[in-house]
């Protein structure tokens, strides 16, 4: 029924007369937008299979149609180059060969190591605990890009603990550990680069509409104050909102330490991935400081580390049956349609009926940043992919920034903020996948996760004024 819902609304779009000021192909990029946005919200086909209609439909709608106005008209071969255009981007090759390095975590069991000699060492108590699975989450945001991925290899650790108390999960304390790791998941998408692929997507729209793009360690300088402070606000709503209890059971630290003993030592394919991990963060953090490498670059050569004989820790045959190509796929397709939408200006004109039509361009630059951010969470309510979200937000976004009265550097900081934003899925579980995971071990109810998560919002939107009108413009943000 929604696959006939989103079909009748692309062909809706495509019937309606062109409005003025859009093109032919830029109507038929608006249609491709309601098209995967149903798709997307609705989930009725799987992502990969999204962005297999997405391209099909485009072919078909701008065959026999100039890109621009006054090009000549496209054949079916240039409008399937056109959608192609996206997976040539160099941000596609950099998610898949983070994804690989998250499967190197996953096959060593790496991932599950860190995680429990963490929660081991910051002992029992509602508070240390809570710490806990935020120290999890920041150390695993470093190396794993999928959010996903991150919270797959944490929860069987915080059901465990759970339990090893004498708890059922339904608990304060497992409610408490759950919505912790999947809330802190989305603060650290925004803290790092290379932690989600929503940021990487953004980055390769604002690299082709601004010339440049962000180093890993200006990204995470940027996005530091924002994210402590939004860290420092989910530790204290957490524990006020949901009250975790934990009885003083001394068989819970005997079970973590045996359950680490039970590791064994620290395995040969482990140090090694241990040392090319430690070298790819030196590599990002010092990008155009000490060398002129680029995050992708950088990433290919550490994951051709992880495959060499001998000196990795993986097979390719190994590697690609775990690697989800299926979000290879979405995330190529949606910087696809975000160049569409872009190259034919339907992103200009649906900026300017839309929030063009709010009076922002008088505002500060804070309150700006602010009722973009505002129309970005009301949005993400009915998106379950952040990387969806950016490929159909970011791109208006950009559009409308550049309309506006201040300098390329603030319009740039103002995007990148936006970019940040994308990952605010702190309200329902269905705002993100890594809610979604957490829910179904049934620690929470659809209640207690908003209560928690409205708090953060109305918090994080706060700090993002905030931080617009200080902090950000002495960094030369804003």
């Amino acid at each position: 029924m929604w696959f006939g819902v989103a079909l009748l609304a692309y062909l809706a779009v495509l019937m309606l007369p062109t409005p003025a000021g859009l093109s032919a192909s830029g109507q038929v990029a608006l249609g491709l937008l309601a098209l995967v946005i149903i798709l997307w919200i609705s989930e009725c086909v799987s992502p990969a299979a999204s962005a297999i209609v997405l391209t099909g439909m485009a072919v078909l709608g701008l065959m026999g149609k100039p890109l621009t106005e006054g090009g000549k008209a496209m054949s079916s071969a240039d409008a399937l180059g056109q959608m192609l255009s996206g997976y040539s981007s160099s941000a596609v090759l950099l998610v898949a060969g983070a994804l690989f390095l998250a499967v190197a975590l996953k096959l060593t069991g790496l991932d599950r190591r860190v995680a429990l000699l963490v929660m081991s060492r910051v002992g029992i108590s509602p508070a240390r605990l809570t710490l806990g699975a935020m120290i999890v989450g920041f150390v695993l945001a470093l190396f794993i890009p999928s959010a996903t991925a991150r919270v797959g290899a944490v929860i069987p650790i915080m059901v465990g603990i759970t339990t090893a108390l004498g708890l059922p999960v339904t608990s304060s304390l497992g409610a408490t550990l759950m919505i912790v790791t999947a809330q802190v998941c989305s603060i650290f998408n925004m803290a790092i680069k290379t932690g989600a692929a929503q940021n990487l997507i953004s980055l390769n729209f604002m690299q082709a509409s601004f010339g440049r793009s962000m180093t890993w360690g200006e990204w995470f300088l940027t996005a530091l104050p924002f994210t402590l402070s939004m860290c420092a606000v989910l530790f204290v709503v957490s524990l006020v909102l949901l009250r975790p209890h934990v009885p003083p059971v001394e068989e819970a630290k005997q079970r973590l330490a045996d359950e680490v003993a039970q590791l064994g030592p620290v395995t040969p394919a482990e140090w090694r991935l241990m040392l090319v991990a430690l070298l790819l963060l030196v590599l990002w953090s010092t990008e155009g400081v000490l060398h002129p490498l680029d995050t992708t670059t950088t990433t290919q050569l550490g994951i051709a580390l992880l495959l060499m004989p001998r000196i990795g820790v993986m097979t390719w045959a190994q590697a690609e049956k775990q690697v989800p190509w299926g979000t290879i796929v979405l995330f190529a397709a949606g910087i696809s349609l975000g160049i569409l939408l872009s190259r034919t200006g339907a992103a200009s004109w649906l900026a300017g009926v839309t929030l063009g039509r709010l009076g922002l361009d008088a505002m500060p630059v804070a309150l700006v940043v602010g009722a973009l951010s505002l129309f970005s969470i009301l949005l993400h309510l009915g998106f379950a992919s952040a990387t969806g979200l950016a490929s159909t937000l970011i791109p208006i976004m950009i559009a409308f920034a550049q309309t506006l009265p201040y300098g390329q550097d603030t319009i740039f900081g103002i995007v990148m903020i936006q970019a940040m934003v994308v990952s605010f899925g702190f309200i329902l579980p269905t705002n993100a996948p890594q809610n979604m995971l957490c829910y179904a071990t049934g620690a929470f109810s659809t209640l207690q996760f908003a209560k928690v998560g409205i708090v953060i919002t109305l918090a994080g939107l706060a700090l993002l004024v905030l931080f617009s009108a200080t902090i950000w413009p002495m960094m030369g943000v804003l």
